[in-house]
């Protein structure tokens, strides 16, 4: 009889690709994901398709581009012809179980308009076993905490005020949030998790465990909060005033001019661009903070899987739905076309392939990638509509000959319903809302629906600050970045049926 292979595929919220110590970063500590980097394989230039939640989930978990599956915000519906790995999973034989959410609003044309589910603001995609939901108002965590006797204010959400005044001064911390860390909504995922697991039983099981943080509000739990010195954190990478910053281009001055501190904060005041350096490294030590409460909470799984005697034959996969600005740039948030907002962690750990394990990968990877990896380490036919291919060579060390030597993701900045009734900016339409950007190791093309375009050297301006097309001496990268963009996306462009024709002899598979 055939080991039963098992898939855990984990997703967190908001983390940063940089901010991983296994590559390098400067003090952020995560021993635990260090020890899943050096037992599998660690991507540096992996990539979000586009952001935020909704829109990135929805390429992550139907292996396709935004310009496909036209999530464009959070809120803007899921098309129900689309398949997802859920479904996939489920024709291997698999019951997907489900830890967490996926931001996904059901098709109308499927269901009435007084369907509650167009108000949850965050349904699960179709398809998944549902272990433990979270949605957007964090509903099933609350009640978590009741069943527990934990004393939930009147406005659940004031558990993330600071427990105590916020101090002053060089090197201070933030306060600690008034929930403590046992009933985090960390902690909440990975008890659910561990139940899960503890129940799995012998059949092969597959279970996507999503973990909210290190998502805003940026304030930690005790002892998290005070793990890193604001001093010793890396400071914003930015210009010397959001002046300045805001001179680029439209549509980051339309951004700094609306990013409100509230969102971060669950005390916060005014706009993100007045944050002074000192304040940013508040937050940063905070964030960091979180992401340490998760890498704890991920060595106790992989301790259950190695006690349980099925480290050996389960798939790991680490990652995360998208990035977060942090201050750069004078931004909060994943918006946007700086590469904070789109670059992200991707650590596979494939069992069967422990001559790779430690190793880092410098092609670059996209969320898109993870769908298709996994159905074909299962076995399971890879659907031909995905837009990514499959990592596995990697997973055995090799690197395919026609590897794609850049990363493409989109944004669409329309307004959704945080900010309904509100026009687009700039005096566009919704339709006039994207922007497209395909970026390699040495340069960076921007195009936008209705905006002039952006272009930078990232050899000689990695930080991005000095847009180079009105630079006569680039006009010609310019103009080859911008038919590589048009090519790639004729060539990805939607191709469900495309596979198939009639004939004299009946129906054909031409894939």
């Amino acid at each position: 009889m055939a080991e039963a292979k098992n898939v855990l595929l984990i997703v967190v919220d908001q983390w940063r690709g940089d901010t991983v110590s296994y590559l390098g970063h400067p003090c952020v500590r995560t021993p635990h994901l260090d020890a899943l980097c050096r037992d599998g394989v660690t991507f540096r230039n992996a990539y979000t398709q586009c952001v935020p939640c909704g829109p990135a989930r929805a390429s992550l978990l139907t292996g396709l581009y935004m310009m496909n599956h036209r999530v464009t915000q959070n809120g803007v519906p899921l098309d129900a012809r689309h398949g997802n790995l859920a479904h996939a999973l489920r024709q291997a034989g698999y019951d997907p179980a489900f830890i967490g959410y996926t931001t996904t609003t059901p098709d109308p044309r499927t269901t009435s308009p007084a369907d509650p589910r167009f108000s949850a603001l965050g349904e699960l995609m179709a398809g998944w076993t549902p272990i433990a939901r979270l949605d957007p108002a964090r509903r099933p965590y609350f009640d978590w905490l009741r069943a527990r006797e934990v004393d939930v204010p009147a406005d659940p959400n004031d558990i993330w005020l600071p427990a105590e005044p916020n101090p002053a001064g060089p090197g201070a911390t933030l306060a600690a949030s008034r929930i403590d860390s046992a009933h985090s909504d960390t902690s909440w995922a990975t008890e659910h998790g561990l139940a899960y697991l503890r129940g799995a039983g012998a059949q092969p099981w597959f279970l996507h465990l999503g973990y909210y943080r290190p998502h805003p509000p940026f304030i930690a739990p005790s002892p998290y909060n005070a793990l890193y010195d604001p001093d010793e954190v890396p400071p914003p990478v930015r210009a010397a005033t959001p002046e300045a910053e805001a001179a680029q281009h439209p549509l980051l001055a339309y951004q700094l001019g609306h990013v409100e501190q509230a969102k971060f904060f669950r005390d916060g005041a005014g706009l993100g661009r007045n944050m002074d350096e000192a304040a940013v490294r508040r937050m940063r030590a905070a964030y960091y903070g979180l992401i340490s409460e998760i890498d704890e909470h991920l060595g106790r799984i992989v301790a259950y899987l190695k006690e349980s005697g099925q480290y050996d034959n389960t798939l790991i996969v680490f990652t995360s739905d998208h990035g977060e600005q942090l201050g750069d740039h004078y931004l909060l948030g994943k918006q946007g076309y700086f590469d904070e907002s789109f670059h992200i962690p991707l650590v596979i750990r494939d069992p069967g392939a422990p001559g790779t394990h430690g190793g880092i990968v410098n092609s670059f990877a996209e969320s898109v990638d993870v769908m298709p990896t996994i159905l074909e380490w299962l076995g399971a036919p890879v659907p031909r509509v995905c837009d990514g291919a499959s990592l596995r060579p990697f997973l055995d060390g090799k690197t395919p000959a026609d590897w794609r030597a850049q990363a493409h993701y989109e944004y669409d900045f329309r307004p959704y319903y945080e900010a309904a009734g509100t026009p687009p900016p700039l005096g566009l339409t919704i339709d006039q809302c994207g922007l497209s950007i395909i970026r390699d190791a040495r340069f960076k093309y921007v195009h936008f629906d209705a905006l002039p375009p952006l272009f930078f050297d990232l050899q000689a301006d990695p930080n991005q600050f000095r847009d180079l097309t009105g630079d006569p001496e680039y006009a010609a990268e310019i103009l080859n970045y911008a038919q590589k963009m048009l090519s790639w996306r004729m060539h990805h462009a939607e191709r469900t049926l495309t596979g198939y024709s009639s004939s004299p002899a009946g129906l054909l598979s031409v894939a």
